[in-house]
């Protein structure tokens, strides 16, 4: 019994001096941080979603100059869909900003004259009261400049903190700020800025025109976006981030919040390195890291194959009905050691926020309209309701995706009876149906739209793709609906 209490003893005697150990280490390297000598004085780089400055490389500590601008200005959140952003720099999110450990940074926050409101910044890269947002509020017209020390190397978040906090985040006052080790980061061939943000806006999901934040929704954390870099598309199509096979990419990930976490993954790949929560630590073969909001990460991995590699928040609904998708294209020589498959394009599009139940579902309450639109409001409307609903499955120009949805572009099946289509939106439709010659079995889901949305988007459908250029009018939509 003696024997097995000093041998507790001299275990915690080992574990107390091992503690000690590291946090005397930990505060000697903040103190030769703190004591790392400037030499001369630069201007940072700044620059936009997705890109980010040249790396530190092996540069001495310096004195550098970050001047950034405070912009309230309109923005596009996705097709008809407007917001007001509040940025820093002009971009949701704001400037990309890279330091090493030891810089001075001397930073000068202008906040425009034709803005509303007053706003500062937090840089949780920043050891000090309220990471420099006490040193930083300022009003419209005006500049405040205030320094501070690159103690800790990582990837931070910055965002304004001025009450309220939460609404200057969630109309997108939040980027990144990246502080190398001594000597740099590995080089890797190709580096992108990526940062996560949900917004809350008075309209639903897809709901057109200018769209005012919506308080009562972010208290509660029902976004009706959740996106890449401020919008929906962000990340897609002539946007999306490129690479050739054989390089190696860097993402530096970082989300905005104000309330969600990220789950982010690439679909097709697998990250080499992750730096957890952006800091020392690394996790290797990682398919999805945890984001919070307010956090950050650094993902490395090697492109072997080409192809369109989709990016997603993995809380899955998000990135395909609420934005939260992008693309990585990388072009180059196939090898089918690695991966050998039929190619499809076009499958993984946004699916926008339409509630879609399968067919024999509960019935929604329609809502007829009082007043028939013109027949260019209509379709302008429909491809509105198009965008949102229909496009991931039956794609841009109704060309649907072989074997699997059948077009709605010149569709004989379409065209021979418009009563039918109508009655296969409103309830859905199961079996087999032929188009064009082509035999299809899958299932149509059943669409949560009123009467005049599907007025609208069939009228924009039989008006597009060498269609009849039939006129569906809300009283038919009606007549259908009745006789089911």
């Amino acid at each position: 019994m003696k024997q097995v209490k000093t041998i507790s003893m001299i275990l915690a005697a080992m574990f107390l001096m091992a503690s000690c150990k590291n946090e005397k280490s930990e505060s000697i390297a903040m103190k030769s941080a703190s004591d790392i000598a400037v030499k001369g004085t630069i201007e940072a780089e700044l620059t936009a979603p997705p890109h980010v400055p040249a790396p530190v490389g092996n540069r001495s500590a310096k004195k550098l100059l970050v001047n950034m601008e405070i912009l309230e200005k309109e923005g596009t959140m996705t097709d008809g869909v407007e917001y007001v952003y509040w940025t820093f720099g002009g971009s949701v999110p704001g400037s990309f900003i890279r330091t090493r450990v030891g810089d001075e940074v001397e930073f000068t926050l202008s906040n425009h004259p034709d803005n509303r409101l007053p706003h500062n910044i937090d840089l949780h890269a920043v050891t000090g009261p309220g990471g420099g947002a006490t040193s930083s509020f300022v009003a419209p017209g005006h500049e405040k400049t205030f320094s501070f020390k690159t103690l800790n190397p990582g990837l931070y978040v910055y965002h304004c903190a001025t009450a309220p906090v939460g609404m200057h985040i969630a109309n997108g006052m939040y980027g990144l700020i990246l502080v190398e080790p001594e000597g740099g980061l590995p080089k890797v061939d190709k580096e992108y800025y990526i940062m996560q943000g949900d917004f809350y806006t008075k309209g639903e999901n897809g709901e057109p025109g200018l769209q005012a934040f919506d308080m009562r929704k972010a208290v509660d954390e029902d976004a009706d976006y959740v996106v890449f870099n401020g919008s929906v598309g962000a990340l897609t199509g002539d946007n999306a981030i490129t690479a050739n096979v054989g390089e190696t990419v860097r993402l530096f990930v970082g989300n905005g919040g104000p309330n969600l976490t990220s789950s982010f993954h690439v679909i097709g790949e697998i990250f080499d390195n992750v730096h957890i929560e952006g800091g020392d630590v690394i996790n290797k073969n990682v398919q999805t890291t945890s984001i919070p909001a307010g956090g950050a990460a650094i993902v490395d991995f090697k492109v072997d194959v080409p192809g369109t590699f989709i990016l997603v928040d993995h809380a899955i609904f998000r990135a395909f009905n609420k934005g939260a998708l992008g693309m990585l294209k990388v072009k180059g020589e196939e090898s089918k050691k690695i991966y050998s498959g039929v190619k499809q394009e076009g499958i993984y599009n946004p699916e926008g926020g339409t509630i879609q139940e399968m067919p024999n579902g509960k019935e929604e309450k329609a809502v007829a309209s009082k007043q028939e639109k013109s027949l260019a409001q209509k379709i302008a409307d429909g491809k509105q309701i198009y965008t949102k609903t229909c496009f991931a499955c039956h794609q841009a120009n109704g060309e649907g995706i072989p074997n699997a949805f059948p077009p709605l572009a010149k569709s004989d099946y379409l065209n021979d009876d418009v009563k039918r289509a109508i009655d296969i939106v409103l309830h859905g439709k199961t079996g087999e149906i032929t188009v064009n010659g082509q035999k299809y079995n899958s299932v149509m889901t059943k669409q949560a739209l009123n009467d005049q949305e599907v007025a609208d988007v069939l009228t924009y459908v039989y008006n597009s793709w060498g269609n009849n250029k039939t006129n569906v009018s809300v009283n038919t939509v009606m007549e259908v609906k009745s006789a089911h």
